[in-house]
């Protein structure tokens, strides 16, 4: 059963239990399931349309031009190809390479109607409605027209659902997201917050702008600065990434005192795995730098270790699933439906699925 957020009388509130960690409940929706794990005699259907899955595509496409030694893409390693490479042999080409191209589109996008489907034959993902997608993957021309076949396919095959591509750029999204894990009272007063994103190459930290005073919905929330470390990169352990990304909140939060944007005293954080309400990580965070999922280790009372006041106020960590915060950021377009769920395509495939809370009247 979904918990409810804590009541806590005005003037006495203690932000530092302003909801459990991966909450069911959350302010604006109720989150009916997320890292939801279909498996098939293949093994975790989400593996199939995932970034990873898009390039073993390529590969397999090439594989028999290669052997022809007619291979458009040249002896570049498939991984070392960029989006942009992809996007450019798409738009200027030569015909042979962007068939190559929109082979690989076409193949996914068949892969990715398959994994939608199959998640919306799971009960928590029944009666849905629509789903938007976001994740790198999408942050591409390639990504935007797999998506785009992918809609045209559940179409053609009697699956009216509306689906769409994230509005934000993929690397704020999951920091906007993390606005909406919080209760309003807690941003009341303030000008921003602090967010972070957590993922298998990338850990970014943010300072959102709530702009409450334009929108109480947060429809006119940005991010107003944020630092990107690709851990990917190098080889670094768990506590040396913890460390990091403290720097980053302490640089963000001098950034923020000398242009006077003045904090709430809150961390949003975003990150892979399955949440327990104490902030520790069940599952799912094997992409992650070291071992994230023992019980010894808490994300969320580190930071709140480490930087124990905003401002003059306690520090208050509330921690979710990096699916579920970024598709929190699409909340101010998706409210008009009842149940809707967002897909991120990254170095995994992110899953989550919403119902929307009412006001009563």
């Amino acid at each position: 059963m979904p918990m409810a957020l804590p009541q806590l009388p005005h003037g006495n509130r203690d932000l530092t239990v302003i909801t459990e960690h991966g909450a069911k409940l959350l302010p604006s929706v109720e989150v009916d399931s997320y890292n939801l794990e279909i498996r098939d005699e293949d093994g975790f259907v989400g593996d199939r349309a995932s970034n990873r899955a898009f390039r073993s595509i390529i590969d397999e496409w090439r594989e028999p031009l290669r052997k022809l030694g007619a291979d458009p893409l040249g002896d570049a390693p498939t991984e070392e190809v960029s989006k942009k490479k992809l996007d450019a042999l798409l738009a200027d080409g030569d015909p042979e390479a962007a068939g190559l191209v929109h082979s690989a589109i076409e193949a996914f996008a068949q892969e990715l109607d398959h994994v939608i489907r199959r998640f919306l034959k799971s009960a928590p993902w029944r009666d849905t409605q629509a789903i938007v997608i976001g994740g790198g993957f999408r942050q591409s021309r390639v990504g935007e027209l797999a998506i785009g076949r992918t809609s045209v396919l559940l179409k053609a095959g009697g699956t009216n659902i509306d689906l769409s591509l994230i509005r934000n750029h993929p690397d704020e999204a999951g920091l906007i997201g993390a606005a909406h894990l919080m209760p309003s009272w807690t941003l009341e007063g303030f000008d921003g917050i602090l967010a972070v994103d957590i993922g298998g190459t990338n850990i970014r930290a943010g300072v959102v702008e709530t702009n409450l005073k334009k929108s109480s919905k947060l429809d006119k929330a940005k991010v107003w600065k944020s630092e990107l470390w690709r851990h990917g990169d190098e080889k670094t352990k768990r506590d040396e990434a913890v460390d990091r990304l403290i720097e980053m909140l302490v640089d963000l939060i001098k950034a923020s005192e000398k242009e006077k944007l003045n904090l709430a005293p809150v961390i949003g954080i975003g990150c892979p795995g399955l949440i327990r309400p104490d902030g520790s990580i069940e599952t799912g965070a094997q992409n992650l730098p070291g071992n994230w999922e023992t019980k010894t280790f808490n994300l969320a009372s580190a930071l709140r270790e480490a930087i124990p006041e905003i401002g003059n106020h306690e520090t208050a960590v509330v921690m979710h699933n990096d699916a579920v915060v970024q598709g929190l950021s699409e909340l101010p377009v998706m409210r008009t439906y009842d149940h809707w769920g967002a897909l991120t395509i990254g170095t995994g495939l992110g899953n989550v699925r919403f119902t929307t809370r009412r006001e009563r009247s």
